[in-house]
């Protein structure tokens, strides 16, 4: 599901605030009309968060919601509300997806360099990549987690 908003459909019913970009000069009524407009984008925002919630109720997000509680509750957090444990499932699911999109970019650069340097390399635009710790390790560190390899003479 990278790249994709994960179901969620918004809606353009914002205001469209065309009448501030024409006025110059600040008048009262000028500065009401736009107070008026904050207050409608108040709502509309608002009214996407409530659209969004309760499309969090019919999501399925790739960790299930038991785990996802069960890694909260180690942590000390008690949600009674599935939609919230939804929402940190759906905030998991994207930082594990941008850790792996990162990885496969360090792989394709990695087999890239090695095509390059080998004579007569493979061409072949469909290939199939595997997930290893050598590309694994430099994504990871991009986000400020450090992975080593055991020291297997220990």
């Amino acid at each position: 599901m990278v790249g994709t908003n994960f179901g969620i459909i918004y809606h353009n019913n914002a205001p469209s605030g065309s009448g501030s970009s024409q006025n110059t000069g600040t008048t009262p009524s000028a500065t009401a009309a736009s107070a008026g407009n904050s207050g409608e984008r108040v709502t509309s925002s608002s009214h996407h968060l409530s659209d969004f919630m309760l499309q969090l109720e019919d999501y399925t997000p790739l960790l299930p919601d038991a785990v996802t509680s069960h890694y909260l509750n180690m942590g000390g957090f008690q949600a009674d509300d599935k939609r919230l444990v939804r929402l940190i499932s759906i905030a998991a699911q994207k930082y594990m997806s941008d850790i792996i999109d990162d990885a496969l970019q360090h792989s394709k650069a990695r087999t890239h360099m090695q095509n390059v340097n080998t004579p007569g390399g493979s061409k072949a635009k469909d290939r199939k990549f595997t997930l290893t710790m050598e590309d694994l390790q430099p994504a990871l560190a991009d986000y400020g987690i450090n992975v080593r390899k055991m020291d297997y003479s220990q």
